[in-house]
């Protein structure tokens, strides 16, 4: 089987004229184990080492199967962690069906739902997706994949974890039951092969019970340096002829970011990748650095899993990974398809714990090596990370300045005012509960001598009737004007304005015209009186100064019974 080559696996002849043009001509071995039993449509479970070539190993038989069937149904389904190992098996679909009508399309979050909607809404042939958007899909009904054949889970170690596994059952009880389930992945501990037997059906189980290790390919140094001179010696490995395309790793976003700014600081062209950042700062970040525009891309675990780098020399773990299984994907993004590659790791004297819980694991030991002229006793001028225990000293004495500045600020106040001082014993002030009845303190009005301008501009002036001018209310509210009754009006005082009678006042009547039955004062039945449904309140409104009798509206309803035409009709 060592001749073996793709044509020998029946693949259809588009399919063996795209790999002719990427230049595949032999296939991995963890091709020629899972090709075969996918083309018979067997759930597969498999164990590869990174950049083994599993993608195309699931991607193949998937083609060959969807290039005899119609177009417009969803049919396949990629579950990946990571937005970039998403889009990575999306650009690998699209290169391997370049001379097929079958579509793709990636689903993750950080960018916009719209294109994903419509590639849901058109059928595309196969889904590569992240559990969460896929969920938020899911919500919808153009997201329903009824028609789907083939569900493949892609890393599957960190997809079955406790982290993903409540989001994977919810996917698994929105898709078909029937259909060819398949599991690739780097490292398969026991209790997720385990977990996935559960899954699925009599599976083909490949290279299981291989011990998870790095491609053969990968040369590996350790750099004993102390922790404040890490970035020292990052820059003095950056000179070696094997770092013209780097790739960093460091344990947490901060960190990135603080060796991406002290390699920018010291001239190094250099792009981060984290969680912190949006889904298009990290495509052109990585875009940058695979056109060489960067030099050194910083990132964290986030892209070590499924990120494809061509012709990457070198892997510095600035950091050391807590888990053996993270050293393993960090280093196997360099050495890929069987090329050769450097892993460089940066281990102070507090991680060497971790450090040789990994060479354990890997069942090897990893040479350490010292840099001939750089001075590991030497004291920087400036520091990467300011300890945590003085962050949290720094942090506690501001806040105790605070207080104590606090506290004098409500002594001096209180000297002013010429009462003693009350606060809590750290300088806090005593919220006071206010007086029943009153939420906030009232000002004291000004005395009369205070303001003499409004005292003689209330006399009379050009007051109407000579009266005065009343009292300003609270606030800046308009004076209220009186009629020449006395009464409060809220506009200014009309002509000819006649009091009502209390025996006439009209009581029950919810508007103009309303035509509903109610009662006078007076012993009238309302329902006696004239239909006054067809004039418009402008009516009265215009004429009330003339209004006798006994409503507001006797006059509107004499000027209609007398047939006034140039009065106005609520029809017009």
């Amino acid at each position: 089987m060592t001749d073996q080559s793709f044509s020998s696996f029946g693949l259809k002849p588009s399919l063996l004229k795209a790999l002719d043009d990427l230049g595949f001509e032999t296939p991995t071995p963890i091709q020629k184990l899972a090709i075969a039993p996918l083309m018979e449509g067997r759930d597969v479970m498999a164990s590869a080492a990174t950049g083994s070539g599993k993608t195309a190993a699931f991607l193949l038989p998937i083609l060959h199967k969807l290039e005899e069937k119609p177009r417009g149904t969803t049919r396949g389904l990629v579950l990946a962690p990571t937005r970039e190992l998403a889009q990575q098996i999306a650009d690998h679909l699209k290169m391997l069906a370049a001379h097929t009508k079958i579509k793709g399309a990636a689903v993750y979050g950080g960018v916009g739902m719209q294109p994903q909607v419509r590639a849901f809404q058109k059928g595309v042939d196969v889904i590569i997706a992240t559990p969460g958007r896929l969920l938020d899909h899911f919500q919808h009904p153009y997201a329903k994949l009824d028609g789907l054949e083939f569900l493949v889970l892609d890393e599957a170690d960190r997809m079955l974890d406790m982290g993903f596994m409540p989001d994977v059952k919810r996917i698994l009880k929105q898709i078909p039951a029937k259909r060819q389930t398949l599991l690739f992945s780097a490292t398969l501990p026991l209790p997720i092969v385990e977990l996935a037997s559960e899954m699925l059906k009599n599976p083909v189980p490949l290279n299981i019970e291989r011990k998870a290790e790095p491609a053969q390919g990968i040369t590996h140094t350790a750099f004993q340096v102390p922790q404040e001179l890490k970035s020292f010696l990052l820059l003095e490995l950056l000179k070696r002829p094997e770092a013209k395309s780097v790739l960093a790793f460091t344990r947490t976003k901060h960190r990135a970011n603080r060796l991406a700014d002290f390699l920018e600081k010291h001239g190094i062209s250099c792009g981060r990748i984290h969680g912190s950042r949006s889904q298009a700062q990290r495509t052109e970040a990585l875009a940058r650095f695979k056109s060489g525009k960067f030099r050194v891309l910083v990132a964290t675990d986030i892209a070590a899993r499924g990120i494809d780098v061509e012709a990457l020399g070198l892997v510095v773990n600035f950091d050391v990974p807590n888990m053996s299984e993270d050293y393993i994907h960090r280093v196997g993004r360099t050495a890929r398809a069987e090329e050769k590659g450097d892993a460089y790791t940066l281990v102070s004297p507090q991680e060497e714990g971790d450090f040789r819980r990994i060479e354990s694991h890997l069942n090897r030991h990893i040479p350490r090596q010292k840099i001939d002229g750089f001075d590991y006793t030497k004291r920087p001028n400036e520091r990467f990370e300011v300890p945590i225990a003085e962050r949290i000293a720094a942090i506690r004495a501001r806040k105790a300045e605070e207080r104590a500045r606090s506290k004098a600020k409500l002594q001096a106040r209180a000297e002013r005012e010429g009462s003693p001082a009350s606060g809590t014993s750290d300088g806090r002030r005593k919220r006071s509960t206010p007086p029943s009845g009153k939420n906030r303190r009232s000002t004291p009005a000004r005395p009369a001598a205070a303001r003499p301008h409004r005292e003689e501009a209330g006399k009379t002036g050009n007051r109407p009737n000579g009266s005065e001018r009343p009292a300003m209310g609270k606030g800046r509210q308009k004076p209220a004007f009186r009629a020449s009754d006395g009464r409060p009006s809220k506009g200014r005082p009309r002509k000819n304005r006649q009091k009502r009678p209390a025996d006439q006042k009209v009581t029950g009547i919810d508007g103009f015209g309303s035509g509903r039955t109610g009662a006078v004062k007076g012993g009238q039945d309302r329902a006696n009186l004239p239909d006054t449904r067809g004039v418009r309140e402008d009516v009265y409104r215009s004429h009330k100064h003339e209004i006798r009798g006994l409503s507001h509206w006797a006059k509107a309803w004499q000027e209609k019974e007398k047939g006034h035409s140039d009065r106005p009709d609520r029809n017009d």
